[in-house]
């Protein structure tokens, strides 16, 4: 099959998105799929993309989200390549620009449309002028209005599903878990590499150390591990908060930790390559995540396959996710939070608990997502033939806007 996969948003901006796509993209090809990428340019963007089949279409940066851009225009060059490349699915990663003109590439192609929603965008909505102009009942009927006129829609999560549902969304919807690449997860790197990672932030051999892993944005409620962090510190005083990543929240959150006297104890790492990733779940001894923004807890399942217990803010993906105290717990109340922590720094796992964590793994695998992905396709093939009046597309004024 030739797929076209089309989204705003692509490495090497760094985002849950860009590597669910990238995920998607290499389990895909491995399995003898033809993969094109159809995303927005970049200034850190690699020279021969075209090479790699990722074409980028010219772009400027997202309002109040400067770190994502939006394609401008491009529409006629990638309709010229979609046919060039004879795509027999579009699959979108993204409700605005790309996605909409990969809901045109459809239509020029008499091919299905399918589509995967990342974001729960109510949980976003402060970045455009404080919440004050797009409201939640805004973010329903333009999901709504998009979804309308496609053949299939991935939700991550049952959460997601139900979001969707709720807007009145009533096109087929499939839950697929975005999966991993177990194997760069599961690869373990050597006591002394572990240990060079740690030195670089002064971390001994026996110092418990706490991953924080996500864009630091707001919703991520990363202040709220940080607040927990002295009664942490009560119970284990050598323990340390390490933050991975980077966003709009660090200034305020660095100055949290000041204010707090928390300095020798919480730790900033910055933004790091999606490559090193994996090393970081390996120096750990817990991850953490306080956010109750996720659509599907993809650094969860990372964490997991790294054979790291979680400890994280609960929610109906996590409901799924844990079902066993091997895995992790959750919590709603900091005292639960600095509870879970405490336990597994005292019981650092054995050969049990890396047992059932390992049985988790099969449904959260890449080989698994990609495989259920490409049944969809095949379903939404199915219908597109035995239905010739496809029901009617609807186009957006975007398109006008996205010429070439």
């Amino acid at each position: 099959m030739n797929i076209g996969l089309f989204t705003d948003t692509y490495f090497p901006q760094v985002s849950g998105v860009a590597t669910s796509i990238k995920t998607l993209r290499d389990e895909l090809t491995a399995q003898g799929h033809n993969v094109y990428i159809f995303t927005t340019t970049d200034p850190q963007a690699k020279k021969d993309d075209v090479e790699n089949g990722i074409y980028r279409l010219p772009s400027i940066p997202f309002v109040s989200f400067t770190d994502r851009r939006i394609a401008v225009r491009g529409a006629f060059r990638a309709i010229r390549l979609a046919k060039k490349l004879q795509l027999d699915i579009v699959h979108n990663q993204t409700e605005f620009a790309l996605g909409l003109l990969g809901k045109v590439v459809a239509r020029e192609l008499n091919i299905p449309c399918l589509h995967t929603y990342h974001t729960m965008y109510q949980d976003y909505l402060h970045y455009i002028a404080n919440g004050h102009i797009v409201k939640p009942k805004n973010v329903a009927t333009y999901a709504r209005m998009y979804m309308r006129s496609l053949d299939g829609v991935i939700a991550p999560s049952k959460r997601v599903l139900d979001t969707l549902r709720s807007y009145g969304v009533t096109v087929p919807i499939r839950i697929i878990p975005t999966g991993i690449n177990l194997g760069v997860y599961q690869s373990q790197d050597s006591p002394a590499k572990v240990q060079a990672l740690r030195d670089q932030y002064g971390y001994g051999p026996e110092t418990p150390v706490l991953l924080s892993l996500s864009r630091l944005a707001y919703e991520k409620n990363i202040h709220a591990l940080i607040d927990a962090m002295p009664d942490i510190l009560a119970h284990k005083p050598a323990a340390q908060l390490l933050i991975v990543g980077d966003g709009p929240a660090r200034q305020t959150l660095e100055r949290q930790v000041r204010q707090m006297d928390l300095t020798d104890h919480v730790q900033f790492a910055g933004e790091i390559k999606n490559e090193m990733v994996h090393h970081y779940y390996q120096m750990a001894n817990v991850f953490v995540s306080a956010s109750d923004s996720e659509s599907q807890g993809l650094t969860y399942d990372e964490a997991l396959a790294s054979d790291l217990p979680i400890v994280v803010m609960r929610s109906v993906y996590t409901d799924e996710l844990i079902d066993d105290p091997a895995i992790g717990v959750s919590f709603q109340k900091r005292a639960d939070l600095v509870k879970g922590v405490v336990y597994y720094l005292d019981h650092p796992g054995n050969e049990e608990s890396h047992t059932k964590r390992q049985q988790k793994l099969h449904a959260i695998s890449a080989e698994v997502f990609g495989k259920r992905v490409v049944a969809f396709y095949r379903n939404c093939q199915d219908k597109m033939a035995v239905d010739e009046q496809d029901k009617p597309r609807h186009h957006c004024h975007l398109f006008h806007r996205l010429r070439s």
